[in-house]
């Protein structure tokens, strides 16, 4: 392995001076940093991050915990904030629970054994304060993206999913729906509870019955078809006046399972009823949009999450706490229609 000591030798400096150009340290003349440059080059040196997180106490590398890499929606979120954690000299630690609380402990202990400089966190469920806690007594600072934990107090970047809601149901609506079922995520997930928030407030505000039957929670990340399948076919089961002519799915994975089982009951989108969903299903949306949509804006969440976590990290005289809630784009597609 080469050291500073190679890199002393072959640039005719001191390794002390070696160790200044290195970590930008201490008045260097051009033309030593030159040579020093040059000498690191043709060795092919790379530095020792271990080490030199030992001396500077920062190790550069932010942590990111989303739940589930495999949905677009995160993917893009990873995107941005990978780009804007680069821009600013940092590096970032992935890492996915698949929206299992279990999972969850066993990364932030991982983020803790690392020494990541800071985490942002699209948590599991409420429960996720107790483990930001843990950050927090290692000194470790957090931002939220995607999902708000009440009692939580700091920094986080949300999209506006009761703004979202609200929209989507006013649409079907507009197109004549009034009998609109929601499948949702759990309640213990922020994100859940403001999209249902915006759902009957909607219903509400336009003079409509809210029925129990209507409303329903499965998993965000939908691994389990079968549930999706059973509500679909519960509600297609009911009597041809109460049968919902829209649903409204509360994530891209639910509105996917929810077509799948309507196909396997013989019924078509929007032929025989309308569905509309949170996010963008990908990348078939590039070739043939079909979902009537409520589109986050994710490559920005991640990116201001992480300008937000590098001020953090680097105490940039931030006194107050910064809520950003960001607007998606409704985007009406093939997936609805008008009775």
């Amino acid at each position: 392995m080469v050291t500073i000591y190679d890199i002393a030798k072959k640039a005719d400096v001191s390794p002390m001076t070696v160790s200044r150009v290195i970590n930008n340290s201490g008045k260097i003349r051009s033309t030593t940093r030159e040579k020093v440059e040059q000498a690191i080059k043709e060795l092919g040196y790379i530095p020792n991050s271990a080490a030199r997180s030992l001396t500077s106490n920062q190790t550069k590398t932010l942590g990111l915990i989303l739940t589930d890499i495999s949905n677009p929606f995160f993917a893009k979120i990873a995107r941005g904030a990978e780009d804007a954690a680069v821009a600013t000299g940092y590096r970032v630690l992935m890492s996915n629970t698949d929206e299992d609380s279990v999972k969850e402990v066993n990364y932030i202990d991982m983020m803790i054994s690392a020494r990541v400089d800071g985490v942002l966190i699209a948590p599991t469920s409420d429960e996720t304060i107790s483990q930001i806690n843990r950050l927090r007594q290692h000194n470790i600072p957090v931002v939220l993206i995607d999902r708000m934990i009440e009692g939580f107090e700091g920094d986080y970047v949300l999209g506006d999913s009761y703004e979202g809601s609200r929209k989507l149901v006013k649409h079907l609506i507009d197109y004549g729906h009034h009998n609109i079922a929601l499948i949702n995520g759990p309640s213990n997930v922020s994100t859940a509870r403001e999209r249902q928030r915006g759902y009957l407030e909607t219903l509400k505000l336009n003079d409509l019955a809210v029925h129990d039957h209507y409303l329903s929670e499965i998993d965000f990340k939908s691994v389990q078809a079968g549930s999706a399948k059973d509500i679909v076919e519960q509600l297609m089961s009911l009597e041809k006046d109460k049968k919902p002519t829209a649903i409204f799915a509360a994530n891209n994975f639910i509105a996917i399972s929810v077509i799948k089982a309507l196909k396997e009951l013989g019924l078509n989108v929007p032929e025989d009823i309308s569905v509309v969903c949170f996010d963008e299903v990908e990348p078939v949306v590039y070739f043939d949009p079909f979902f009537t949509v409520a589109a986050q804006p994710a490559t920005e969440i991640g990116r201001i999450g992480t300008q937000f976590l590098v001020e953090r990290v680097e105490h940039q005289n931030i006194n107050q706490e910064r809520k950003v809630v960001l607007p998606p784009d409704i985007f009406i597609r093939k997936s609805t229609r008008r009775l």
